[in-house]
């Protein structure tokens, strides 16, 4: 797949079909995702697959605590400022409601939080989840890594004909994700990604982006 080709065709899917994932091919995509930016060449990611029976069980225990309307673990690093401001609250607003749509949820339905936290406790029916850890000794810089780690790991998935959704929302059931993958107290969850085929018959979500113009400055050329 052109690379272009593979930018422009990640998107965060959050419907995945039945049909397995070979290990092999999760294989070339973590073996080639080693060639990823990092700083120092700290390479400071630790990843858990999980798929089968054990990712099953993860996904039972974890809809368990969302369909109770568990608040889950309190979190060990901010996923947003404390206050957002113009534009980009604007595009958190606009993106949220696009998600909503898709996903059949009202926005202002009193049981949303519940239905949002339950259809990612199973990770939108993925077969495969990569769990993502950093050292808790990591700075800023790795936590950067990290982020592009995973995005190489992301379009490699598309060259394999495979989709992708990164899940923070894995990190408020860490307590619950460290019960399988047995990750130890030294290393913090960044975050989860699903990993499969598509499910065909869906509303396909892609959601808007800035305008070059507004991210982008051009000095002497």
């Amino acid at each position: 797949m052109d690379v272009y080709e593979a930018v422009d065709s990640r998107r965060a899917v959050r419907a995945f079909s039945a049909e397995p994932v070979s290990r092999a091919a999760l294989e070339r995509v973590l073996a080639t995702a080693t060639r990823a930016p990092s700083s120092g060449n700290l390479q400071p990611w630790q990843v858990y697959v999980v798929t089968g029976e054990p990712l099953a069980e993860l996904k039972r225990r974890a809809t368990a605590r969302a369909l109770a309307g568990d608040p889950g673990d309190g979190r060990e690093y901010p996923m947003y400022p404390a206050e957002l401001a113009s534009p980009y609250r604007d595009r958190f607003s606009a993106a949220a409601a696009q998600r909503y749509e898709a996903l059949g949820i009202e926005r202002d339905a009193p049981d949303r939080p519940v239905k949002i936290a339950a259809l990612n406790s199973e990770a939108f029916g993925a077969p495969v989840v990569l769990f993502c850890y950093l050292d808790r000794t990591m700075g800023p810089g790795q936590w950067a890594d990290a982020g592009m780690y995973l995005q190489t790991v992301m379009l490699l998935l598309r060259a394999e004909g495979l989709h992708s959704c990164p899940q923070v929302m894995w990190t408020r059931y860490r307590s619950t994700v460290s019960q399988i993958t047995e990750a130890g107290d030294g290393l913090v969850l960044f975050c989860g990604v699903a990993v499969g085929v598509e499910k065909e018959g869906v509303p396909r979500l892609r959601t808007g982006r800035a305008d070059m113009a507004e991210t982008v400055r051009f000095i002497g050329v």
